[in-house]
């Protein structure tokens, strides 16, 4: 999107899209409150069952990190990492959307930007190729 990346399913969501399924959709609306075309209020506690530690730590990072931040200045940033990047001349001339390629969130933003993980360059290597595997598997026999 024109401003940064959105999860189709999250979009779906804060528009209210009739693309959204209707357990979807009521699921949302038992955790989220629209307030205006922007914003939204939690109205429920997470439900943390269906959140793997890995969710967890990945939230608690993101939030640790970017939490402080306006969602303006959110927007900025998020234009300095490659799975916007890359999308960013057609979203510039006019397209309202751009399906992103996954194995981009294995590549480094800008300098001066948080990687988003902890990972060394040759353990990076080896969950790319393990990404790929698996797009690849799914491709084939999905």
């Amino acid at each position: 999107m024109k401003h940064g990346p959105v999860a189709s399913e999250a979009k779906h969501i804060a528009e209210e899209s009739a693309r959204l399924d209707s357990r979807s959709r009521s699921y949302a609306r038992r955790y989220l409150r629209k307030n205006d075309r922007y914003h939204f209020s939690t109205i429920a506690e997470v439900d943390a069952a269906v959140l793997s530690k890995t969710d967890r730590e990945a939230l608690d990072f993101t939030w640790e990190i970017f939490g402080h931040y306006t969602e303006f200045r959110l927007r900025d940033i998020t234009h300095h990492y490659p799975e916007w990047k890359r999308r960013a001349p057609a979203l510039r001339a006019g397209h309202r959307r751009a399906e992103m390629d996954y194995s981009d969130f294995f590549a480094d933003p800008d300098t001066g930007y948080n990687p988003c993980h902890e990972l060394s360059a040759r353990d990076r290597a080896a969950a790319l190729d393990l990404f790929r595997d698996r797009q690849a598997f799914n491709a084939r026999w999905s």
